[in-house]
């Protein structure tokens, strides 16, 4: 790591490094990256992604958009990925680097928020649907599985190896036999994409790949700034999203298209699977609530300068808590905020390779800078706002052009 950030390696650290670098005594190997990563991507909402594709576009169709959208939203986070390798460093603490030390309250706040929702939202996910199932009460079910998880995520990276070693293998299986199975009752997989395919355009197709992960995407660097080098992140993190979304996107087109449900889960049940479908379900929902919850918990430690094992038990509690009324009540507002989330990744891209001695050696801390907060503001509005291209990349054009103003005016450090 001779070109990562200096780090007083005497100093008492906590096993994640949330307040400081990962040394190169704590990094890990191709594989153990691998699992973590593909466990990241392995993301329910995407099933529902494939779903519209599956609905949308005919076989032709939905494979150029995986592969369009896949190859540009791998190249953003295998960037990121590249950048987390290099420094050791959170995302968190690359924001502290690039848009200041206070400024980086405001992108911990967003990608905490955000990631606390979406972990409640999770729980959720799998408690009501769970609980319907087993006959257990929503509310029972949906303490247990939250403090679980929590449990696992405030463990953190270790738990998140462990939980994908076991998690990934499940999915995959379970997922292939319950899409093949679909696909042959339902006549082949170009007769059942055939049924609805025009109903969205490929450009549209390729607006719902990019979106699907890009907001998860920007928080990249807190996993895989424990791999051993720059090759080992860029290329796991690129393949498992990849091969992870892609997954996620087939089991939703042909389950969609196969019984009208956009969901893994509902489809396996349909097939007379329901305790696999329960596995997948809860398998699916743990392996991405840890991650989230692991990025809450480093976002609120940069905030509060309070170790992330502690700060991750109290977002748990809290998302936990406000899990069911998340569910019913806040999707909309979290899609709405996740549009902050690739201006963020955006402009840490560009600081890091412009402005890399911020990012290596020593680094004296400032303030806020105005013009890259400026492009998360804008960026975020502007995503929200225009109603034609896709929203993640006019976020990320609009704050890019702020990070140019303030790169002209010389005013970095302001």
């Amino acid at each position: 790591m001779s070109d990562s950030v200096k780090q007083n390696t005497s100093a008492p650290v906590d096993a994640d490094f949330s307040l400081e670098a990962v040394p190169d005594s704590a990094r890990k190997g191709f594989w153990q990256m691998f699992f973590v990563m593909l466990g990241f991507t392995f993301f329910s909402a995407s099933m529902s992604v494939g779903a519209k594709l599956g609905n949308g576009l005919d076989l032709s169709g939905f494979a150029w958009a995986c592969l369009i959208g896949g190859v540009i939203l791998s190249a953003y986070c295998g960037a990121l990925a590249f950048i987390g390798s290099k420094t050791g460093l959170s995302m968190d603490l690359l924001c502290r680097r690039t848009f200041g030390s206070h400024g980086s309250y405001l992108s911990s706040a967003i990608l905490g928020f955000t990631q606390i929702g979406w972990f409640g939202v999770g729980v959720a996910m799998f408690s009501i649907p769970a609980a319907e199932l087993m006959g257990m009460g929503e509310w029972t079910l949906t303490i247990i599985a939250g403090i679980l998880m929590t449990a696992t995520a405030a463990t953190g990276m270790k738990a998140l190896e462990i939980v994908s070693y076991i998690s990934v293998p499940l999915i995959v299986v379970l997922g292939v036999y319950s899409m093949v199975t679909a696909a042959a009752d339902g006549g082949g997989l170009a007769y059942i994409f055939a049924q609805s395919a025009g109903q969205i355009t490929l450009f549209t197709g390729i607006g719902y790949v990019i979106g699907s992960f890009i907001s998860g995407g920007t928080a990249t660097p807190n996993f895989i700034r424990f791999a051993k080098n720059s090759s080992i992140a860029v290329w796991t993190t690129v393949i498992a999203f990849f091969l992870g979304n892609t997954l996620m996107f087939c089991f939703g087109a042909v389950g969609g298209a196969y019984t009208g449900k956009d969901d893994i889960f509902y489809v396996m049940i349909a097939q007379g699977l329901a305790i696999p479908a329960l596995i997948v379900l809860g398998a699916n929902i743990w392996t991405t609530n840890n991650n989230a919850l692991y990025t809450g918990g480093l976002a609120i430690s940069n905030i509060t300068k309070v170790r992330m094992k502690w700060t991750t038990w109290i977002s748990g509690i809290v998302g936990t808590a406000l899990a069911i009324w998340l569910y019913y009540n806040f999707v909309s507002w979290l899609s709405i905020l996740n549009c902050a989330l690739p201006p963020i990744g955006i402009i840490v891209i560009l600081d890091y390779f412009f402005n890399r001695q911020k990012f290596t050696g020593d680094f004296t801390e400032y303030s806020v800078n105005i013009y890259n907060i400026a492009g998360i503001v804008v960026g975020a509005v502007a995503a929200n706002m225009l109603q034609w291209g896709i929203a993640a990349i006019n976020a990320m054009v609009v704050a890019a052009v702020f990070f140019f103003i303030g790169e002209m005016l010389g005013n970095k450090n302001k």
